[in-house]
């Protein structure tokens, strides 16, 4: 049997798991991340956690700064399948051209929906009732080559960003794995995509971070549940700048302005949205740390809180 030698590109947690079942049942030659990055106010150079795993396995890395310009080292591993996941550049059409097997993806959206580098977020911010992973033949557009399989899982109310990441992170290892042999013997399916039905998730910009609460409710809901744990939302409540985190829906009817602190009790701020209210459980306030709101009622901060902060009795 041939032996199929994997170049595998990704970058952040979510591709780790992929890495890994590959690792296990192949013989990854290679591995090609974004470069190295300054992290925090002393600037500590930081590996991407697929660097960390290659590293760990004594697997070479390539960090090529743009590689539409600098992708020669890539070929000279002479992989024979490009499996890619999250990698965050676009790969050149050279890349894509030279593997027996092709280039393969592994995208966490059922495309044609959410193309893009944020189709986690996107699916819990836009009102997604499902989402899932597509495994597909790369293009030189974004996103867009031939589908081979895709896999459903619906979006629960429970679910914030990063519930959903973790369980997309793992149906796409799964999936992957056991769709290589039919790509190795080249019966995999290929599909087209509906163009007509095309969305976008793009990254999340520093202007979509920040929340208003003249919406709807399910509409400031998804929107703060999109962005937890990272990048995390913020808000405007009673004149601070908070961070929120998790948050639930209430039954209350509309009560005071959108944006107003209607009520704080150990198990949330409860806030006024446009035709209901939220609770916020879990906030993080400038130079502070993340705390449920119960723990700063609990400690120390109590006093802040409800005077300086909110100015309540």
């Amino acid at each position: 049997m041939e032996k199929i030698r994997i170049v595998f590109m990704g970058t952040p947690d979510f591709s780790v798991p992929v890495l890994e079942g590959l690792i296990e049942n192949y013989e990854v030659v290679g591995v090609v991340t974004q470069p190295d990055k300054e992290v925090g106010r002393k600037k500590e150079l930081t590996f991407s956690p697929v660097k960390k795993v290659a590293l760990e396995h004594h697997i070479p890395v390539l960090q090529p700064l743009k590689i539409r310009l600098d992708y020669d080292a890539i070929l000279a591993l002479e992989p024979s399948l490009i499996v890619t996941c999250a990698y965050g550049q676009i790969i050149p059409k050279a890349l894509l051209d030279y593997p027996k097997y092709h280039c393969v993806n592994v995208h966490a959206s059922l495309l044609p929906k959410l193309r893009g580098g944020a189709p986690i977020h996107h699916a819990i911010i836009d009102g997604y009732k499902e989402t899932g992973v597509t495994i597909m033949y790369m293009a030189e557009q974004m996103d867009a080559g031939n589908i081979i399989v895709q896999e459903k899982t619906s979006i629960t109310e429970e679910d914030t960003v990063g519930t959903l990441h973790d369980r997309l992170s793992i149906m796409g290892r799964n999936l992957l794995l056991a769709t290589l042999p039919s790509i190795v013997n080249e019966t995999a399916l290929s599909i087209p995509q509906d163009e007509s039905e095309v969305t976008f998730g793009y990254n999340i910009k520093r202007e979509e971070e920040w929340v208003t609460f003249d919406q709807s409710n399910r509409v400031v809901f998804n929107h703060i549940r999109g962005l937890n744990p990272h990048p995390g939302a913020y808000a405007l409540l009673d004149g601070a700048v908070v961070k929120l985190y998790d948050v639930s829906q209430t039954s209350h009817p509309a009560s005071g302005t959108p944006g107003q602190i209607v009520a704080v009790a150990p198990e949330g701020i409860e806030v006024a949205t446009q035709d209901g209210t939220l609770l916020i459980h879990t906030v993080q306030f400038a130079g502070k740390k993340k705390m449920t709101v119960k723990d700063y009622l609990n400690g120390s901060n109590k006093e802040a809180l409800l005077h300086k902060i909110f100015n309540q009795e």
